[in-house]
């Protein structure tokens, strides 16, 4: 299982944090009560690393995320171009095969907006099982899965300035 303790990535001296980017938010009007969290912790690691910039976008659902930043994506205007993407969302398993489908649609489309935009999009959509494991993972046992989103946009977008210079 994965474990935050195992991981580096809460602390800002690994890494390169940019602090005046601009970030996308893309979260889900389903399972609002998660994502409203997950949303919440998101910009509240931004506000403390200085991004200049949040914007929120909401969309009905998680297979809907990803239209959603290409969209965005094409029809800003370059100078209004962000930096990083970060999906946010909840899928619960139920009784049908429905969860497979909709986690599949979503994992692959964030990852080919990695494969075809020139900036990251990063996969904070919960998938879990029931309730229970949504709430270990917006500020319990697992951490929250919103403030690790935010936390690796900043590192991503740090790691592509060190690519121009």
């Amino acid at each position: 299982m994965a474990d935050i303790t195992n991981s580096k990535l809460t602390d800002p001296d690994t890494g390169i944090l940019k602090k005046d980017a601009c970030i996308v938010l893309v979260r889900t009007d389903w399972n609002a009560a998660v994502t409203e969290q997950l949303e919440r912790g998101c910009i509240a690691v931004l506000e403390k690393y200085g991004v200049k910039k949040t914007i929120v976008l909401t969309v009905p659902g998680a297979v809907e995320i990803p239209f959603a930043v290409k969209s965005y994506w094409e029809h800003c205007g370059k100078k209004e171009r962000p930096d990083a993407f970060i999906a946010l969302g909840c899928v619960i398993r139920g009784d049908t095969p429905h969860f497979e489908y909709v986690c599949q649609a979503v994992t692959n489309g964030v990852l080919q907006l990695n494969l075809s935009l020139p900036v990251p999009t990063i996969f904070g959509v919960l998938t879990v099982n029931n309730e229970e494991q949504a709430m270990e993972r917006i500020g319990g046992k697992h951490g929250h899965k919103g403030e690790e989103a935010a936390l690796t946009a900043l590192k991503m977008t740090g790691l592509l300035e060190t690519f121009k210079n």
